[in-house]
């Protein structure tokens, strides 16, 4: 039997304090959205006690997708899959305010920041909305198709001047940035995927590297510059399926392993540090770092 990603009914953002509480002294949250026809934002303090239920006023029913919420400073990005449009929210003191409503290109599976972007990637499409401030321009400034566009899509993320965009039918992907940050051109799979691919899904970038997972093939690989670099198996533990940074360790949370593993990343090596570094009693949904400003202090 094949272990796979359990691609659950919510689409959590674990340890979104990271982002959110840079700069600030608040305590950290965690985020994640019921995914129902009502789609509800459902934020958590460190202890686990539900803060805050709060409508995105619109519909859930994404599955099979990675990045479906994202932070930036005190901004908070949701898909609405079901209503092909995305939530923004600020945070405030007592908690997080919905201020708009940023319709997608097709339906939104995965958000991203970037510098003055947000880029929604939905199952067809990757587009760009140009950001004023906390403000979200409702009308994008860039869509591009995708290479299968078969409903696969998964995850985009940010490397330097590109996105770099997982669809689970065997596609790694690039797009091309503009020098003002919009999407651009069509879509370049990347070089040298490896030949028993299966079921690329999720993915973290710093700089212009990015890792993914082949999920299905329990590797994960070191995308830079639109080339796979290196390929580094998960050894006992099955389906790597989502990822995070901290310092020099790079962890995969593994599905049905029930696992997090570590690994040391340097240069273009991926080296196992440690295939359990932590036993889950469930199955793990997202990983993300709640130490503050986890993706800035290292270089």
């Amino acid at each position: 039997m094949k272990l796979r990603c359990l691609f659950g009914i919510l689409v959590p953002l674990i340890g979104a304090a990271t982002a959110l509480q840079a700069g600030t002294d608040r305590d950290p949250l965690v985020v994640t959205a019921s995914n129902a026809t009502k789609n509800q934002l459902l934020v958590y303090n460190s202890a686990g006690n539900l803060m805050q239920v709060a409508p995105t006023e619109g519909q859930g029913g994404v599955s099979g997708n990675a990045g479906g919420i994202e932070a930036q400073g005190n901004l908070l990005a949701v898909v609405n899959f079901g209503s092909q449009n995305v939530s923004l929210f600020e945070r405030r003191n007592d908690g997080f305010e919905m201020k708009q409503l940023v319709p997608a290109a097709s339906s939104p599976v995965s958000v991203a920041f970037g510098a003055d972007h947000l880029y929604i990637l939905g199952t067809t499409k990757v587009e760009s909305h140009r950001m004023y401030g906390s403000t979200v321009s409702s009308n994008p400034d860039g869509v591009v198709t995708l290479v299968k566009a078969d409903g696969s899509s998964a995850q985009v993320g940010v490397v330097q001047d590109q996105l770099i965009i997982t669809e689970k039918s065997n596609m790694i992907e690039t797009v091309n940035l503009l020098p003002d940050g919009a999407v651009s051109g069509i879509p370049t799979p990347v070089q040298n995927i490896p030949a028993n691919v299966n079921a690329p899904f999720g993915l973290v970038t710093r700089g212009n590297n990015a890792y993914v997972t082949i999920a299905h093939a329990d590797e994960i690989s070191l995308v830079r510059n639109g080339k796979v670099l290196t390929v580094t198996g998960s050894g006992t533990q099955h389906a790597p399926c989502w990822l995070t940074l901290v310092g020099p360790f790079l962890f995969s949370s593994n599905s049905p392993s029930k696992t997090v593993s570590r690994y040391a990343v340097h240069g273009q090596a991926i080296v196992q540090d440690a295939a359990i570094a932590a036993q889950l009693n469930g199955s793990p949904t997202d990983i993300r770092p709640t130490l503050p400003q986890a993706r800035d202090w290292w270089p």
